[in-house]
This record gives structure tokens, C-alpha cells and sequence, in this order.
């Protein structure tokens, strides 16, 4: 039994109801960038030290969650995990529109987008910027040639070679993201080596928990059969992957409370933070990683809908409260001007800088969630990215054809 992949039929007032509500937030964001544009910053809640701010932290989270979502299609063609299989062309477009959402939001949040022709053909190389310039374009040509071999027939054979160089590429591109924060050498929530596998391991979490959620809402809104054999596998890896996320948070705080000079930041992130501190335990840890794991270990899971969605939500949310301590928490600790002096002036100095986003920074954010959201619905109603079923007979049938040709 060979899955076939469909286009969603039909004209369903809930498809139109939702397309519609992802163009109108993509219109306020695209709205929300204008105002931004021109009346500049000011409007905004950043300053001169928190020049990073809300849309920010969407973007790397959907950048991030690009690179995670490409996960299901690698471990088809890579690792030989016939079960997958079918899913991979879903994977692939789900990869590319999380990063068209992310960067949108990137362009738009820097200011001045109408130059960005001038930062696409001036580089300085010895700037992870523009490094990372070549591995966004780079990543999104990979997984373009990678969904061509598997959904044109005379190409399928060069599936495996696409796949690899799509991974290979996805893990420098998610590298080159964690590095961004890595090679800040000025402020003492990053200058780690460590963000580099951090953000790989997260990419896998958020990867997955979206992945997972427009699985089900796709498969649930066109009426197609989904095994709970294939959730439950969903559920284990999503349980690998949140624990390994949560291994490298442990790896990274401990490597920073082992050196004195990152104690005062230790102690402004895990204990007098504030809302950060509220984020990284609450929202960051307990939601974003410890309950989802219990939730998803039942070992009847893959029959609990409501509970893997659930968890898969939590995961998300925890990711953005994570990329939000990251991101916002970092640049609100006060730079370290002059080692084992206090300074104090005017200017902020030597103070906890503070930042609140504004409604244009909020509408700016969900508006590339909503861009990436359109990319995925259109996509789905005017081409064959969708199996017309993933019921455990089809699952198994796959299982055993693949056994079978498998030297």
C-alpha cells in the first residue's frame, strides 16, 4: 500500500475562516512594520540597550523551528525511517515557510529593508551576519531541490543525496543562529560555544511540536485517517528531544556558575530577574519542558490526541519564552564596561535596562507567524503535499514494502 499525496479538497467555511484570519494578522504586521518604518524606533519599547526586541524573539524562534521541522523528512531519506516516508514533503514546505515567516520579521524589524539588496552583495566575512546570509539562502535552495526529488518521480532515486546535503546544511544553518549569540563576547549571557548545540538540540523540540500541530489540524480538518502508531513515535521523539533541549540549558547554566564572572548574571536570570526569572522557570522549564515530558510519556499515547496537542502547544509556548529570556534577558543585564569596578551614570550604566514591547513590535511578530501560516495553508489546498492517509494498516504496509526492497 503506497500513500498518495493529495491536495486538500473541497471548500470547507473553516479553511476559509482560517485563511482569512492568517491574512488579516499578516496585514496588521505588514501595517505594524510601516508605522515602525516611519515614525522609526521611538514607537517601539527598544532602546539604545536593548536594541534586540519582541520581533526578535519570533524570528529566531521560527528561523530555529525551520531547521527542526526539516527533522521528519531526514529522518526518512537519511536514516531510513520508512514511516516517515510520507510526511517529508510536508516537512520540507513547513521548513520553508517557518523561515520566509522568520526572516520577513528579521527584515522588517531592522529597519531600512529597501537596503537590503546592499547587505546581500556587501559582506564582511569575518561577521557571522554575513555568514548567515549564505546559510539562509543556502538552506532554502536545499530544501527547494530536496522536495523536487521527492515529489517528481524520475527524480526520487537522488532523494537520499538531497536529503543528506539538507541536513548537512540545516545543522550549519542552526550553528550559525546560536552563533549569532555566541560570538557576543561583550555580554555575559552569551560569549558560550555551548549555544551552538543548544539551539540544534531546541531546533528539534520546536521543529517537532509544530510539525506535530499542523499535522493534526491538517488531518483533522480534511477528515484523513492518522494512525496512533505514528502519533505515539511523534510523542517519543518529542520526549528525546525536549529532554535534550533541557540537558543543554542544565549544561550551559552550570558551565556559567562554575566561572566567577557570569555569577551576577546566573543570579539575575534564575533568582532576581523579575519577569525573566518568571520566564525561565515558569515558562521556560516547567511548561516548556518538564509537564510536556510527563505528559507525553502515558504509555497509551498515541491515542490521547488532545494530550499530544497539548504538549506540543506548551512546547511552542516554551520556546518563545525561551528565545524571550535568550534574547531580551541578555541585553537587559547591564554590560560589564570596566571588570571588578561598579559604574554608575546617567546613561543606564551599571543598571538592569528595562524593556516592554509595544502593540506594533506584537502585531510585527504574529505577522510572520501568520505569513509562514498562509505559505503552508495555500500550499496545501493547490498541491499534493498531504498523504490521503497515515492509519496504522498504512503505516505497517509501508513497514513492510520498505523491509522488503531493503538489502
Amino acid at each position: 500500500m503506497k500513500s498518495t499525496l493529495r491536495e486538500l479538497q473541497g471548500a470547507s467555511p473553516g479553511y476559509y475562516l482560517l485563511l482569512g484570519g492568517l491574512a488579516l494578522v499578516a496585514v496588521a504586521g505588514l501595517g505594524a512594520a510601516w508605522f515602525m518604518e516611519h515614525h522609526g524606533h521611538i514607537v517601539t519599547g527598544m532602546n539604545n540597550q536593548v536594541v534586540w526586541g519582541l520581533p526578535h524573539v519570533f524570528a529566531v524562534f521560527l528561523v530555529v523551528a525551520a531547521s527542526g521541522a526539516l527533522n521528519v523528512a531526514s529522518m526518512a531519506s537519511v536514516f531510513g525511517k520508512a514511516e516517515f516516508k510520507p510526511l517529508g514533503p510536508l516537512s520540507g514546505l513547513l521548513a520553508i515557510a517557518l523561515l520566509l515567516g522568520g526572516l520577513t520579521v528579521l527584515m522588517l524589524d531592522l529597519g531600512r529593508p529597501d537596503r537590503l539588496v546592499v547587505a546581500m552583495t556587501h559582506f564582511n566575512f569575518k561577521s557571522i551576519f554575513a555568514l548567515n546570509i549564505f546559510l539562509y539562502s543556502g538552506f532554502m535552495g536545499f530544501v527547494i531541490a530536496y522536495l523536487w526529488t521527492m515529489m517528481e518521480r524520475r527524480m526520487n532515486r537522488y532523494t537520499p543525496l538531497a536529503g543528506f546535503f539538507a541536513f548537512v546544511w540545516r545543522m550549519a544553518l542552526t550553528t550559525g543562529t546560536g552563533s549569532i549569540f555566541g560570538f557576543l563576547v561583550a555580554r555575559q549571557a552569551y560569549d558560550s560555544a555551548l549555544l551552538a548545540p543548544l539551539f540544534i538540540a531546541l531546533s528539534l523540540s520546536y521543529g517537532l511540536a509544530v510539525f506535530i500541530l499542523v499535522l493534526m489540524l491538517a488531518f483533522q480538518g480534511s477528515g484523513r485517517p492518522l494512525g496512533d502508531a505514528l502519533m505515539a513515535r511523534f510523542a517519543r521523539l518529542q520526549v528525546i528531544f525536549i529532554a535534550a533541549g533541557l540537558y543543554f540549558v542544565l549544561v550551559y547554566h552550570l558551565t556559567n556558575l562554575y566561572f566567577t564572572k557570569h555569577h551576577d548574571f546566573e543570579r539575575f536570570i534564575l533568582l532576581e530577574g523579575g519577569l525573566h526569572t518568571t520566564l525561565f522557570w515558569l515558562g521556560q522549564v516547567l511548561l516548556g519542558g518538564v509537564l510536556p515530558m510527563l505528559l507525553l510519556l502515558h504509555p497509551r499515547i498515541g491515542q490521547m490526541r488532545l494530550r499530544i496537542a497539548a504538549s506540543a502547544t506548551l512546547v511552542v509556548g516554551g520556546g518563545f519564552a525561551q528565545m524571550y529570556v535568550t534574547i531580551i534577558g541578555g541585553q537587559a543585564f547591564p554590560l560589564v564596561l570596566f571588570p571588578g569596578r561598579q559604574v554608575s551614570s546617567s546613561f543606564f550604566d551599571g543598571v538592569v535596562n528595562p524593556y516592554s514591547p509595544s502593540l506594533p513590535e506584537w502585531l510585527l511578530g504574529f505577522g510572520g507567524v501568520a505569513i509562514a501560516g498562509l505559505i503552508v495553508t495555500l500550499a496545501l489546498k493547490f498541491l499534493g503535499f498531504l498523504p490521503e492517509r497515515l492509519d496504522d494498516v498504512a503505516l505497517q504496509a509501508s513497514n513492510t514494502a520498505h523491509a522488503a526492497v531493503s538489502p
